[in-house]
């Protein structure tokens, strides 16, 4: 009779493998998934993946194993393994021609066989993250890929980084499978891949699978399939009884030689059977392997063996023979973690240490024995296991080189926190390693910011900073200053430009450095304020002077955007403009990909501010395409896509911008970048009357802006939004004291691009609920006023629908009282730019000017000169929503003087407008208008809006009619000639006319203006 090791048959899992293969169905079809496949140890988990695929058909199965090492998993290890993999099968040039970007120094960090890593650097690994998926999408272009990642509960951090990378983002990589396994009896509260299933097990696209033990009929099919004989039912009674149905535990009963009726006192000793049947030389062999770890290359464990090869290869084959260690490529693996586990705590103290001596000496005559970058943090464990403090420190050391070399930052600061906690136990640790302990402080600090450990960060940095000599360590200090400085800045802490300006006075000095042009650079970029503006523009000016001396393009390049930034404001965006394109020429020339991004950043980010909203849509799409050639398409891309979204909302492209920012989401950008997207989906929610929606879109941004300090240009967007989302509920109590409160405790004029909306919208708000007296003037019905509901949203002049009643008193007094206040701080305003100056021309037509109480023909006239001038403002901005509302409140003024065409003319050119848009809130308010106002007849809008032109359309032609050229009707109208023309194109699209003169004759056989004397 013969037994085999493993059951020949497959029994238990048919619906798990059909789940499976559904899953792996779908990527077939383009819809990429996930699958989680958690079980405990034993259970199949690796029977069920092999089987699975070994039926994968067409895919391209790609797999790897995080391997354990002690407590500490290797980093990157599976992927590394899939990287290696597929140099094998591809060629190392074969797989370089699918990595997007055309460069492999990213995954250089990974295998060495890709040459030398890009340059270090903030954004590094998030370039190694993108050039790995970038890869995974090139090869699902030719095939369904099944990328298997196992034995998940030993992933280190960095490997859980990717992992969660990869399965966040697939959505964009069509035909990608992904299949992760981990054994759920380990993921006890505080294990770190815990919360991880639980945050991937809410995606969309992600499932799980959770491998039972098998039944007792299950259990029997196995032991017939080991025996080729059905046991006997006593017997099967005690195995199963015994084994609970773990698969792992009946394949090791039945293989004892008792036949399952002497059976092991213990888990230990059942696990140890297999072992102890295996010859003396073979059991001896296997104690040594297991300290090398679950999988170990032959080399390595030659050397550490001591055998000859005839021999090693003897003392193998039984092992291998008796399916305890399996062949895995150059090395060998245990077939299953826990007989390893069970070797290696069956160990005495003696040998453990012996062992790991060993291994660690033999790693030390030859670290090439294991596949880079392994072998420096495999040989950092069997020192530190070894109990050897010396080499323990020294290897660790090297272990943190490592480590940043493959951006494992997270490894690399454990690696860096050994150090410090061995270095009191070596005497002569500075000598060592070649570094003083500051020095170690520092890096470590530095790391933990990288690794986004920042409160850990700050601690260290002020260790550092206690054990620094502050008068013969000046740049030692000055370093840790400004990682201090920068690490609270992105915690949102005070205290930021306090260290970086105590950091740049100890590094005053003639004599230009690096880290002279870091500290200046970076304080340069922090301060903001406006009374910070000399200050800035000086430092940045001489950290570009040095980083063009030391030749140090991203520090130039950097400091000559903040330069940029501080030099010329939204009104000068040409000299500014010519100075991003220098520094873009600076780092394109010294590969600085990284102010590459921020170039394309800045520059669409600039555009948007000086309202030039079609170019700076322009430029951020062409940069989310750069930001993909740089490989980091899902982070600097991510925030590019808010740059993208802004202007299509300011030009009224809604869906569009909706679909860009639907597409950034899928991406799951980081807190504060999705929060930025939510608040612009918002902004098209609220004009369009979703507030369910926009409630829920600002909901997630109010929890990221709870956690720490922002800047302006984060917190004023979302307070104007909260006040508009609360008017439009009718909430109209709650929006003024939001709004008087904001006014109490926001620095608004630190901000005026971000402060101006908020000021419009504020008018719009107080000046609804507590309005001047109502206008009075000949043909205005009463309605025609600005007023409020508590049940509507307030429009861009503040009126409502009709219906509700009106605010209660303490909030009419409260509004009352703010608007004083309101103007006062509007005085303190620069308009910088025509963005900005549009919002001051409604915010004047909205406060307006202190007028008289009584309604004069004079000063309607001058409300109805103050709207159309913002109307003509917006127009020329082509902002059409801003437009729509103020023609809204152009009409109003506009029959308030007795001119009914013209308040038709402006009602139907807003309708028009706002019909374009689905901005439902406001095409109500227009309907209610023109039917109170009886404007809304076909006959009177048609003569009020001859072939659909505006009342200002009809101004500019009328002087057009009489030869005058743009400068001159500009100086008629008081217009900008810019904006005259506008008015001309529009004129002409609309009359059909090519040229000014043939306009002009359409005017005259039309009798436009035959009242005109």
């Amino acid at each position: 009779m013969s037994i085999h090791a493993v059951s020949p048959l497959f029994v238990g899992r048919a619906r798990e493998l059909a789940a499976l293969g559904d899953a792996l169905d779908r990527a077939r079809g383009g819809a990429s998934a996930t699958v989680l496949v958690g079980g405990e140890a034993g259970v199949g988990k690796t029977r069920l993946i092999n089987e699975f695929t070994g039926r994968a058909g067409d895919a391209m199965v790609l797999a790897g194993a995080c391997l354990e090492l002690g407590t500490e998993g290797l980093p990157f290890a599976p992927f590394t393994a899939v990287l290696r993999g597929l140099v094998r099968e591809l060629g190392r040039d074969g797989v370089a021609a699918l990595v997007p970007g055309g460069t492999t120094r990213g995954l250089a960090r990974l295998l060495p066989e890709f040459g030398e890593p890009d340059k270090d650097g903030p954004q590094v690994r998030a370039r190694l993250f993108e050039q790995v998926l970038g890869l995974l999408e090139r090869l699902a272009e030719e095939r369904p890929v099944l990328l298997v990642v196992e034995d998940a509960h030993w992933a280190d951090r960095s490997t859980r980084d990717l992992l969660s990378f990869l399965v966040r983002y697939q959505r964009t990589a069509a035909r990608l499978l992904i299949v992760v396994s981990y054994r759920s009896d380990e993921l006890h509260r505080t294990h770190p891949l815990r919360p991880l299933i639980a945050e991937l097990g809410r995606i969309e696209w992600v499932s799980r699978i959770a491998l039972s033990r098998l039944t007792r009929r299950e259990a029997v099919e196995q032991a017939a399939g080991i025996l080729d004989r059905e046991p006997s039912a006593a017997d099967m009674d005690l195995i199963y009884a015994r084994s609970e149905g773990n698969p792992l535990f009946v394949e090791a009963l039945l293989s004892d030689e008792s036949g399952g009726h002497a059976l092991p006192e213990s888990l230990r000793d059942l696990l140890l059977a297999s072992v102890e049947r295996l010859p003396d030389e073979t059991q001896e062999l296997l104690r040594v392997a297991c300290a090398g770890g679950q999988r170990i290359e032959h080399d390595l464990l030659s050397a550490v063996a001591g055998l000859d090869e005839r021999t090693l290869t003897g003392a193998l084959r039984p092992a291998v023979a008796g399916n305890v260690l399996v062949v895995d490529g150059e090395g060998y693996a245990f077939r299953h973690a826990l007989i390893r586990e069970a070797l290696h705590d069956d160990l005495l103290p003696g040998e453990h240490t012996r062992l790991h001596t060993r291994y660690a000496e033999a790693l030390e005559r030859d670290l090439s024995i294991v596949p880079a970058p392994r072998g420096a943090i495999e040989l950092a464990h069997h020192w530190h296991a070894a109990h050897d403090s010396t080499w323990a420190l020294v290897s660790a050391w090297r272990a943190a080189a490592a480590a940043r070399k493959s951006a494992a930052y997270d490894e690399q600061l454990r690696m860096l926190s050994r150090v410090l906690e061995l270095w009191d136990q070596v005497p002569d640790a500075a000598e060592r390693i070649g570094a003083v302990r500051v020095r170690v402080l520092r890096q470590t600090a530095t790391v933990a910011h990288l690794a986004g450990e920042y409160e850990r960060s700050i601690a260290l940095a002020g260790a550092a900073l206690d054990a620094v000599d502050h008068d013969t360590d000046p740049i030692d200090r000055a370093r840790v200053l400004r990682r201090r400085g920068l690490t609270r800045y992105d915690l949102g802490r005070p205290g930021h430009l306090d260290d970086l300006r105590q950091a740049a006075a100890l590094v005053a000095s003639d004599e230009p450095s690096k880290i002279r042009a870091q500290v200046l650079e970076s304080l340069a970029r922090m301060l903001h304020r406006p009374e910070d503006l000399p200050e800035r523009l000086a430092t940045a000016q001489l950290a570009r002077q040095i980083g063009h001396e030391i030749g140090d393009a991203d520090i130039e390049a950097h400091a000559l955007i903040d330069y940029a930034w501080a030099r010329w404001g939204y009104s000068e965006i040409e000299e500014q403009f010519t100075a991003f394109a220098q520094a873009r020429a600076i780092a394109s020339k010294g590969g600085a990909y990284n102010a590459l991004m921020r170039c394309a950043i800045s520059e669409s980010d600039a555009l948007e501010g000086a309202g030039r909203h079609e170019r700076a849509a322009q430029v951020a799409r062409e940069g989310v395409a750069e930001a993909g050639h740089y490989g980091l398409a899902r982070t600097s891309g991510a925030f590019l896509s808010i740059n993208l979204a802004e202007p299509l909302v300011s030009l009224g492209r809604w869906d569009e911008a909706l679909q860009v920012i639907e597409h950034a989401l899928d991406l799951t950008p980081p807190a504060p970048y999705r929060a930025s997207l939510q608040g612009l989906a918002a902004d098209i929610a609220l004009a369009r009357g979703e507030h369910d929606r926009a409630e829920t879109l600002l909901d997630p941004v109010r929890r990221v802006l709870s956690r720490g300090a922002h800047r302006g240009q984060a917190l004023l967007p979302h307070l104007r939004r909260e006040v508009e989302l609360l008017q439009a509920q009718g909430r109209i109590g709650e929006a003024v004291e939001t709004a008087g409160r904001a006014l109490d405790e926001h620095d608004l004029p630190a901000s005026p691009r971000y402060a101006w909306p908020v000021l419009v919208t504020f008018a719009r708000l107080f000046t609804a609920v507590a309005p001047p007296a109502p206008a009075g003037g000949p043909g205005a019905p009463a309605s025609a006023g600005v007023s409020a509901s508590a049940g509507g949203s307030v429009s861009a002049g503040g009126s409502a629908p009709g219906g509700g009643s009106a605010p209660g008193a303490a909030a009419a007094a409260a509004a009352a009282f703010y608007l004083p206040r309101l103007r006062a701080l509007a005085g303190k305003f620069h308009a910088d730019g025509a963005l900005q100056q549009a919002q001051r021309l409604t915010f004047t037509a909205l406060i307006g000017p202190d007028l008289p109480s009584d309604e004069t023909a004079l000063t309607a006239q001058r409300r109805l000169t103050g709207w159309d001038t913002a109307v003509e403002a917006w127009t020329a901005l082509r902002q059409p929503y801003a437009e729509a509302r103020c023609l809204e409140r152009a009409a109003q003024a506009a029959l308030a003087c007795g001119d009914r065409q013209g308040a038709a003319a402006r009602l139907s050119r807003s309708k028009e407008l706002a019909a374009q848009l689905g901005a439902a809130p406001l095409a109500e308010r227009l309907d209610v208008f023109g039917r109170r106002s009886r404007l809304a007849g076909p006959e009177e809008a048609a003569e009020g809006n001859p072939m659909g032109l505006t009342a200002r359309e009809l101004e500019v032609l009328r002087e057009v009619t009489y030869g005058r050229s743009n400068r001159e009707i500009a100086a008629a109208l008081f217009i900008s000639v810019k904006t005259v023309s506008v008015h001309v194109s529009n004129i002409l699209a609309k009359l059909g006319a090519a040229t000014r003169g043939e306009a002009a004759a359409t005017a005259h056989r039309l009798h436009l203006f035959d009242s005109v004397t």
